[in-house]
C-alpha cells in the first residue's frame, strides 16, 4: 500500500518530499484552482482532462456503480466504508473500515474476513483512535478531545508541538469551525 510508506519510512518520506518542487499539495491546490474555474463553464460536458492529475477521478463512477447495484438488487461487491458489524474478527464491530461489501435492495453487507496480522493492529487502532477522536472533537467543539487526537494519530505532531499547532490550525479555520470557540 502506497500511504503505508508514510507510516513505515516516515524520515524517508519527508526528506523524498523536500526535494518536490512544488509539494504535493501545491500542485492538487493549482489542479483544484484550475479545476473550478472549468467547473464554472455551463458549457462543459466531459470531466476537465486536469481531474486525471488530481486523483479520485473515478469516484463518481464507483459511486453510480454502488448506487445501481442498490437499487436494481445486483448483489454486487464494492469496497466501501461501513461499520464492519463483526466481518473482521477481534475488532470492534462498530469501527468503520473500508472493505468489501455486497451491495443489493437492502443496503451493504460486509463480507467476512480473514482476522488482520497482528502486526497491523497497533497501526490500524492508532489511526481509529485518531479518527473516532477527531469527529467526536468535530462535533462537540471540544479542545480536549482534539489535542487527543492529535497526540493519538502516528504522523502527528510531538506532544510539545501539539497546541501550537492546534492553536494555529483552529485559528486559521476559525470561520468554518465555530464549535470550538463558544
Amino acid at each position: 500500500n502506497y500511504y503505508l510508506h508514510y507510516f513505515y519510512d516516515t524520515q524517508y518520506k519527508i526528506e523524498e518530499q523536500k526535494k518536490w518542487p512544488p509539494s504535493r499539495a501545491e500542485e492538487v491546490m493549482a489542479l483544484e484552482k484550475d479545476l473550478l474555474r472549468d467547473y464554472a463553464n455551463p458549457e462543459l460536458v466531459e470531466p476537465p482532462a486536469e481531474l486525471m492529475q488530481r486523483g479520485g477521478a473515478y469516484y463518481s463512477t464507483a459511486a453510480t456503480q454502488l448506487l445501481n447495484a442498490h437499487y436494481n438488487n445486483l448483489g454486487e461487491m464494492h469496497v466501501v466504508n461501513v461499520p464492519q458489524r463483526g466481518a473482521v474478527p477481534g475488532w470492534p464491530e462498530g469501527w468503520v473500515l473500508e472493505m468489501p461489501c455486497r451491495v443489493d435492495k437492502a443496503g451493504v453487507h460486509p463480507l467476512p474476513a480473514e482476522p488482520l496480522p497482528e502486526v497491523c493492529f497497533g497501526l490500524i487502532a492508532r489511526v481509529k483512535s485518531y479518527e473516532m477522536l477527531t469527529a467526536q472533537a468535530a462535533v462537540t467543539g471540544n479542545r480536549d478531545l482534539l489535542y487527543e487526537a492529535m497526540l493519538a494519530h502516528p504522523l502527528g505532531p510531538s506532544m510539545g508541538q501539539i497546541k501550537p499547532v492546534m492553536d494555529d490550525l483552529l485559528q486559521t479555520h476559525k470561520a468554518w469551525l465555530p464549535q470550538f470557540w463558544k
